[in-house]
């Protein structure tokens, strides 16, 4: 007698190149943020406490961004957007089918961003400082989701007669209908892979001022860029420039894609988005150099901080209740403090 067990579904699960890569990314930044915490002075993977509020809320938000940026593709005569299911199965234009593309990163930003929010005041962390540990690993999971990009062929660009220029098969729901087979396009995410690429070394190079230092190497003594110990940006600055470099790439970047965009004004709605994100970046970097001219006291809002088993207190520590006077001070002055009239975060 033959037995079997399991469910019967209308639908069938399919994990895809894109899917992987965009996980292996997320797990890449996650180690590379709870390093950067733990520099700081944090819990090691508290960061996961974190994440496990940003990842879920970042999804929903790329969909939701999406969803409302391209309403014509969902919403028209006939249409059933709401309804998961179909006659045949799962519905792939539903507004819940992710699995049919449509996931836009200025909307995972604003989601994530609300998740992590979140997650920092469950945790304690300072939400500023949080936001600075992941500003180059989050460009570093951008370039593997653009890599991933490559295996589905999506956000391709213009035609081009470039060397460089990608082969799109014909039968892609994105090729512009009157071209011919063959047609070589703009590859905009092989280009945005090397614009985060070169942020990453950016935002890395303006939060710690290098400077040339000899050091021996395979037994030469050559010149070596060693960076400032404690960051000079702070209190979200970082963010703000990842804000600003990331919005810059996405303007042109958006510019030049073929793929269908609600459009406002003569310009795309995601080009409208990176506008907006420059905007946003820029304003933020100069409120909180102003708001906060000082050292972070601690990755840990005041009440919140951890501290490791077996340290002892120390009274070089950095403090909120230092007097005001300590604003203007120096990195390099352990007593720094950002001012007792500072925002905790």
């Amino acid at each position: 007698m033959e037995s079997t067990f399991g469910w019967d579904l209308p639908f069938t699960f399919r994990i895809t190149t894109y899917a992987l890569i965009i996980l292996f990314g997320i797990i890449v930044a996650t180690f590379w943020t709870n390093r950067r915490l733990r520099a700081k002075g944090a819990e090691p993977w508290i960061v996961l406490d974190v994440i496990i509020w940003a990842v879920p809320l970042g999804l929903v938000g790329a969909r939701a961004y999406h969803v409302l940026t391209h309403l014509s593709d969902y919403f028209y005569e006939g249409s059933d957007p709401w309804s998961l299911f179909n006659e045949s199965g799962l519905n792939p234009n539903s507004v819940w089918a992710i699995w049919s593309g449509g996931n836009a990163i200025i909307g995972s930003l604003i989601g994530g961003a609300v998740g992590a929010w979140i997650g920092c005041r469950l945790t304690g962390l300072r939400f500023w400082t949080f936001a600075d540990a992941l500003a180059p690993a989050i460009l570093l999971a951008q370039v593997f989701g653009r890599l991933g990009n490559y295996f589905n062929h999506e956000l391709f660009g213009l035609p081009t007669d470039l060397p460089w220029g990608l082969e799109i098969e014909a039968s892609n729901p994105a090729f512009p209908v009157g071209l011919p087979e063959g047609t070589l396009f703009h590859p905009t995410f092989l280009y945005e892979m090397i614009w985060n690429t070169v942020g990453i070394v950016f935002l890395l190079t303006m939060e710690r001022q290098f400077r040339l230092v000899k050091r021996t190497v395979l037994g030469l003594t050559v010149p070596v860029p060693v960076g400032d110990a404690k960051p000079r940006l702070q209190w979200g600055t970082l963010w703000a420039l990842y804000m600003v470099w990331y919005g810059v790439g996405r303007i042109w970047f958006e510019s030049i894609r073929v793929d269908p965009s609600q459009v406002f004004l003569g310009i795309r709605a995601n080009v409208w988005g990176a506008i907006a994100l420059v905007v946003a970046g820029i304003i933020l970097f100069l409120v909180q150099r102003r708001r906060h001219p000082g050292v972070e006291p601690s990755p840990y809002r005041p009440g919140r901080e951890w501290t490791p088993e077996g340290a002892v207190d120390s009274e070089a520590t950095y403090s909120d209740t230092d007097d005001d006077s300590d604003e203007a001070a120096t990195g390099s002055e352990l007593a720094a403090t950002s001012g007792a009239k500072s925002s905790p975060s």
